[in-house]
């Protein structure tokens, strides 16, 4: 099947290619500027950090789906062993084997292509088996703090939980907004609650992943003429999965990733933050969310702290 006309208009709206110079590989985190920053910093009041990532376990959420993207598997490989010799100090090591997007990650620029090109219109063979992504991995991407706005679809929307069918919308993102009282605005990271992570915390992985609320194929534009930084959400596929267009798979990550250059994030845990940010009635905060630095890699593990 090949893309729609549907999909090319919007693509066409929202592309960012040569924006930032021909040669750029990290797209709209570029929006995130010193003072953007400054003022992230200013929003810090009592201090009260949030983590946001689920534990990297064996059992974590990834159901098999993707082929290769497996939880994370860990394994002792020295229990208090005395290396340097009888007597001295002992040391006990990990190894881990797993998915680079297994748990709560960040998708780097190159995790999909579309047409044969990549963000920036360089093409998609320039990632490779053995060099993984040349252009545009997620090493590519020196920092990334920036003020984070909480938008809690679920919670603007009077429910706990938003329906498996339910595609989130621009107008949807307004209501949020409107609860959070504050406006999105350029270099903020935009965190969408839908409260789909409720089903994984409740043991039920497979009802996490399908059926799934998620981002709406029109909500590209809406981050775009906010000029958003990055957008990460509490789902497995980000966007609402099964598609809303039949047959018509990842058109949101294409979007987002190869047309704007928008660092996307999934499997992020934002029910804390949701109850915090209820409590003080502030939904923006200084957001710390640095990805591991895989040389080449398409994607990455990230820890992310919001401190209100």
């Amino acid at each position: 099947m090949s893309l729609p006309d549907e999909f090319h208009a919007i693509a066409k709206r929202v592309n960012n290619w040569g924006r930032w110079g021909q040669h750029d590989e990290i797209g709209t985190l570029n929006l995130i500027t010193d003072e953007v920053v400054r003022d992230a910093a200013a929003t810090v009041r009592s201090g009260r950090r949030v983590p946001l990532a689920l534990p990297l376990r064996a059992d974590g959420v990834q159901t098999g789906m993707i082929p290769g993207r497996v939880n994370p598997l860990h394994a002792m490989v020295q229990i208090n062993q005395e290396i340097f010799g009888p007597g001295t100090i002992a040391c006990s090591d990990d190894a881990v084997t797993m998915g680079l997007q297994a748990g709560t990650h960040w998708d780097a620029l190159t995790h999909v292509s579309h047409s044969g090109k990549l963000y920036n219109g360089r093409p998609a063979h320039t990632v490779t088996a053995h060099g993984g992504a040349e252009f545009g991995g997620i090493d590519k991407i020196p920092h990334l703090v920036s003020r984070g706005v909480l938008l809690d679809v679920a919670r603007a929307r009077g429910v706990e939980r938003l329906a498996g069918d339910h595609a989130v919308t621009p107008e949807d993102l307004d209501a949020a907004e409107e609860l959070a009282g504050t406006r999105v605005r350029a270099g903020d990271v935009v965190l969408v609650r839908t409260g789909q992570m409720q089903a994984y915390l409740a043991g039920d992985k497979h009802g996490y992943a399908h059926p799934s609320p998620g981002l709406s194929v029109r909500t590209p534009e809406w981050f775009h003429a906010r000029d958003v930084a990055a957008v990460a959400n509490d789902t497995l596929t980000f966007e609402i999965f099964p598609p809303e267009i039949d047959g018509l798979w990842l058109p949101v990550h294409a979007l987002d990733l190869v047309e704007m250059g928008m660092l996307q994030g999934q499997n992020w845990n934002l029910e804390e933050l949701s109850t915090a940010c209820g409590e003080v009635g502030r939904y923006a905060f200084l957001l710390s969310a640095m990805p591991e630095p895989f040389a080449g890699a398409t994607g990455t593990p990230v820890a992310p702290v919001a401190v209100l």
